[in-house]
């Protein structure tokens, strides 16, 4: 046996895993190198109603679920929350047949651009384009500016977080900056 006392080697060298999670982390090889993703749903203001962590090479249609599953918000007075928005605007990573037809199912207006490979199948399937709304993409801008107020906080912004707890922690905790006055 070669290696570090039995071991095949350290990761660093280039022999351990290269892809994948790592079990307990929400970190992820992607084109920047090792990084977490974060999933956001928010509001007409720009504040954040959910979120969800993932590895960096984690596809971001499989993550649409569970932050739509996440989202309440109270009534005024008494009743069940608000699970339910009238509108979902995201970019061409959420754009697949399984999202569009979840929403169409339980009601909800999606302004989502469809992704080029799409495009190209359609007409040899004889399927007509998605009509997509351009006044309400235009809205998706409040998207990347919460983005760039959470990056306010320099723990989220420079990613020394490797543990998912903590990075889950750092993106609540601006998350409720953003809600405060």
């Amino acid at each position: 046996m070669c290696g570090f006392h039995g071991r095949a080697g350290s990761p660093a060298r280039g022999r351990g895993p290269k892809r994948g999670l790592w079990t307990g982390e929400a970190i992820g090889r992607s084109r920047g190198g090792l990084t977490t993703k974060i999933h956001l749903a928010r509001d007409g203001q720009g504040r954040p109603l959910a979120f969800t962590l993932t590895a960096g090479n984690v596809n971001d249609r499989t993550q649409f679920e569970p932050v739509m599953a996440r989202i309440r918000l109270s009534r005024c007075g008494p009743g069940r929350p608000r699970t339910r928005p009238a509108l979902v605007v995201a970019d061409k990573g959420y754009s697949s047949t399984k999202i569009r037809s979840s929403l169409r199912r339980r009601g909800i207006t999606a302004a989502i651009p469809e992704r080029i490979d799409q495009i190209n199948g359609r007409p040899c399937r004889g399927e007509s384009r998605c009509r997509l709304d351009h006044v309400a993409y235009r809205r998706r801008n409040v998207v990347e500016r919460c983005f760039n107020r959470l990056k306010h906080n320099k723990a989220l912004a420079t990613g020394y977080d490797k543990r998912a707890r903590h990075c889950q922690a750092m993106v609540t905790l601006a998350c409720l900056r953003l809600w405060l006055p």
